[in-house]
């Protein structure tokens, strides 16, 4: 009896632990399916194939791909949606599939997939000071926790502006990515024009433009969820708002039935991956963590996909890595680990906890204003 009770207190002690991890291992694996998502795209985009064909395949197969898992998971569960959440499922379909995917995709293509991947790094940051606008973010000036967030912030939009402004001598990862680049040049499509200086610069404003449209939409997406508390019924109607709104655009800039033409190539690669993994899974997913988590955390993981694709980009895209975009990368890392630091010392201090719980009592944060200092609860996340 004995060692069954160990038995199971032991399976016990690790479900406990996995239950905590849980959110550290679904995010880690977002990256992973982010990474790729960088590498599939630009090869396809290299191909020649419209940046607004793919992003409305994309979620068009997402949309059809998660319907039929929130029709029979959530049938029960399922909310009514009221005007208002269809105007935010409307804005999450436009900020996502439209504006950040539109301007990531022709920001990629000016720079590249590496360079794409770390000025995304920015967005933890963006995100965290829409928190604080919505009051989603608790910041207390004394404590070292909301210090660290602060600063890690700072940092982060420092290296940013170090990856934008100095670009340094390239730098070979891998001995074989100089004889892989001319075979890769090859099936780059004539309007690659990365190493335009013009170019260049357009591409990162363009990809930083991009980073305030997915700070958005993971700021939105958070207080929707709690809204609508239905995950995969969100993704499904996310997806398809975007289809229907870049449908419109694409429809417009393409409109020669060769653009739209699929075939067992890269471009149906690259719709089917990103419509299932970067938009049905990735959606789904933030949404779940970020019911507990927040937009915050969800975002803070971003220097892992930078380094993966980094290494797939060098072999499988032959790309060249400039001095400027390591260290950026390096310091952006540091900023990012900052915030998760301050953000990890908010679920272990007792204000959080009970700011947790008044927050799970009502919808809306809670503003409590002291003599000295204003400080803004969390919201349960």
């Amino acid at each position: 009896m004995e060692k069954d009770q160990t038995s199971g207190g032991g399976w016990g002690s690790a479900g406990v632990v996995l239950n905590k991890m849980r959110a550290y291992i679904l995010v880690v694996c977002l990256q992973f399916g982010m990474a790729g998502t960088y590498i599939i795209s630009m090869v396809s985009l290299n191909h020649g194939m419209n940046r607004y064909v793919l992003i409305t395949y994309r979620n068009a197969i997402a949309a059809v791909v998660i319907a039929p898992f929130a029709l029979l998971l959530e049938r029960k569960t399922r909310p009514k949606v009221t005007l208002p959440i269809f105007w935010r499922i409307m804005a999450l379909g436009c900020l996502d599939p439209i504006l950040c995917q539109g301007f990531a995709f022709l920001g990629m293509q000016y720079t590249s997939a590496t360079f794409a991947s770390a000025i995304m790094n920015a967005v933890p940051s963006i995100t965290f000071v829409m928190a604080l606008i919505l009051r989603l973010e608790s910041i207390r000036i004394k404590e070292r926790r909301s210090q660290a967030k602060i600063v890690g912030t700072l940092v982060t939009l420092g290296g940013a502006m170090l990856m934008t402004l100095y670009k340094g001598p390239v730098i070979d990862l891998l001995v074989w990515s100089n004889n892989s680049k001319s075979k890769t040049t090859s099936h780059q499509s004539p309007n690659a024009t990365a190493s335009s200086p013009k170019h260049f610069l357009l591409g990162t404003l363009l990809l930083l433009v991009a980073c305030v449209a997915w700070s958005g939409f993971y700021t939105l997406q958070s207080t929707t969820v709690k809204k609508f508390p239905a995950e995969l019924t969100l993704t499904c109607l996310i997806c398809l708002s975007g289809a229907v709104q870049t449908l419109v655009v694409a429809l417009i800039v393409a409109h020669h039935p060769a653009d739209w033409a699929l075939g067992l190539d890269s471009r149906l690669l690259a719709s089917v991956y990103l419509g299932v993994v970067s938009s049905g899974l990735a959606y789904y997913v933030q949404g779940v963590v970020m019911k507990t988590r927040g937009p915050v955390f969800v975002t803070s993981f971003n220097p892992l996909c930078m380094i993966i694709v980094a290494a797939l980009g060098s072999v499988i895209l032959a790309e060249q890595i400039h001095l400027g975009s390591i260290i950026g990368g390096i310091v952006i890392a540091i900023g990012l680990y900052s915030v998760v630091w301050g953000k990890s010392k908010d679920y272990a201090s007792p204000v959080s906890s009970s700011a947790t719980m008044k927050s799970d009592a009502q919808e809306l944060p809670i503003t409590t204003t002291n003599s000295a200092k204003l400080v803004i609860v969390e919201n349960g996340n």
